[in-house]
């Protein structure tokens, strides 16, 4: 079996994965990146591909008739026309729920960096605030507890499930905002208006769907508490870019930490990216190297059991 490897520099940059995993699986060609003219080419007789982002659109599928299946190093598959795999019988699976710790970890890591500001006491000590005090604990940046407030989740998935679990560890009330109704659900369920009204912290870990484009509007952080924090994991587009810049500019809210934009890598001109306590990371929530490791597994085992004829964790 002949697999092309389209973009393994989305899963390693510094050589701490190892591609032998995937070369024991069959005749493998590894590229780093693959743009958009290169495909078809990087692609060639291959009948298995394996990608992160790179776009298998109907006409890649067409000018590369071996192949019979694509393999995602991601939850996400919109970079396929899963329509046109369907019709033309190539196989697309993908790896859910590899991220969910990591991503509930990072998730924390925003709101405990909010409650506690760990970096400006931390520069302040540096500076020699610390030094210049008159007394033994010195606290000129008000912190406050987790305990007591409300942590409304968007989207009720393996990992929004992992953050109400933590949240309930600290005390939080935890307010649940899902399409679906869950079942035995223990936390209070509620519309999407409600949940962002009462949320001292509104945390998203929903699909990009066309009901969720745009969701975090103008209109809903009006809604917000002007001391709530705003968290995005999910994807970039679920956030109106402009809006949520302009909030912060306003104080209609008190802060936002996002780990995803509308166009990624981060444009120059994004809106956000001088927003005032605006806090930016470059989609890493998933990439702790237990994390990716489990991933790699994960893709390579759905691979093998399709060549098997047993396919796993099909979308089409």
């Amino acid at each position: 079996m002949k697999i092309a490897v389209l973009d393994w520099n989305t899963m390693t940059m510094n050589g701490d994965l190892s591609a032998d995993v995937l070369e024991k699986c069959g005749e493998t060609a590894i590229y780093g990146l693959t743009s958009a003219e290169q495909t078809i080419e990087h692609i060639g007789d291959a009948e298995a591909v394996l990608c992160n982002k790179v776009l298998i659109t109907r006409e890649v599928m067409d000018a590369c008739p071996n192949l019979k299946y694509v393999g995602l190093f991601a939850t996400g598959f919109n970079n396929v026309d899963i329509e046109y795999a369907t019709e033309k019988g190539i196989t697309v699976c993908n790896a859910g729920q590899y991220s969910t710790n990591a991503v509930a970890q990072q998730t924390f890591a925003y709101i405990l960096d909010h409650f506690s500001r760990v970096r400006e006491y931390d520069n302040a000590v540096k500076e020699g605030l610390w030094e210049r005090s008159p007394v033994f604990s010195c606290f000129p940046f008000a912190t406050r507890e987790l305990a007591g407030k409300t942590l409304s989740i968007v989207g009720f998935g393996a990992i929004g499930r992992a953050v109400a679990k933590i949240g309930e560890a600290f005390g939080m009330n935890i307010v649940v905002c899902t399409r679906t109704a869950p079942t035995d659900c223990p936390y209070e369920v509620a519309d999407l208006y409600t949940a962002s009204r009462k949320a001292d912290v509104l945390t998203f870990h929903c699909p990009l769907t066309p009901q969720t484009k745009g969701i975090v509007s103008a209109e809903l952080l009006s809604r917000m508490k002007s001391s709530a924090v705003l968290i995005n994991t999910s994807r970039g587009g679920t956030v109106n870019e402009a809006d949520l810049a302009q909030a912060l500019r306003n104080g209609t809210i008190a802060s936002a930490y996002l780990d995803v934009l509308d166009k990624e890598p981060m444009s120059a001109d994004t809106p956000l990216k001088n927003a005032p306590n605006c806090v930016i990371t470059p989609h890493v929530a998933w990439a702790p190297l237990e994390t990716r490791e489990r991933l790699l597994n994960i893709v390579c085992e759905n691979l093998k059991a399709w060549s098997c004829g047993s396919p796993q964790n099909k979308v089409n």
